[in-house]
């Protein structure tokens, strides 16, 4: 395997109230802690968090526009490190660590506003092969 030189991307969201109740109603996840301010704030948050598989669903939004559909996902996994929240930015990033054919490893994270990692991630892409075959 030989290593490819550093590519990056990334994409920036922000949550509002309505995209955390959207997401709660499409996902089933009705934690209090993405839509009732008092119950964060009695917890310790002074705002709404972002659903963890929204920010995980963000990351697969990036992989899948960075390859274009021409190709398909082997593996995709992720760790949530720490809380974002309603109404500030979330930048998703990824970058390419490997190549080795048509085979691309990925790093992938998020990050808060502050710039502190709060998911970190790593995916496995299959590209197509476009080497000129009519296979």
């Amino acid at each position: 395997m030989t290593d490819a030189p550093a590519e990056r991307f990334e994409r920036t969201h922000t949550a509002t109230l309505r995209t955390l109740v959207q997401y709660a109603g499409a996902s089933g996840d009705f934690y209090e802690m993405h839509y009732d301010v008092p119950f964060a704030q009695e917890r310790g948050h002074a705002e709404l968090s972002v659903h963890g598989l929204l920010k995980t669903a963000w990351l697969g939004q990036l992989v899948d526009d960075w390859f274009g559909g021409h190709g398909r996902v082997v593996s995709f996994e992720v760790s949530y490190r720490d809380m974002d929240y309603r109404d500030r930015p979330v930048t998703c990033g990824g970058e390419v660590t490997r190549r080795h054919g048509t085979t691309v490893e990925l790093a992938l994270w998020t990050e808060d506003a502050d710039g502190r990692t709060t998911t970190t991630g790593a995916a496995v892409i299959e590209l197509d092969d476009h080497s000129g075959s009519d296979a």
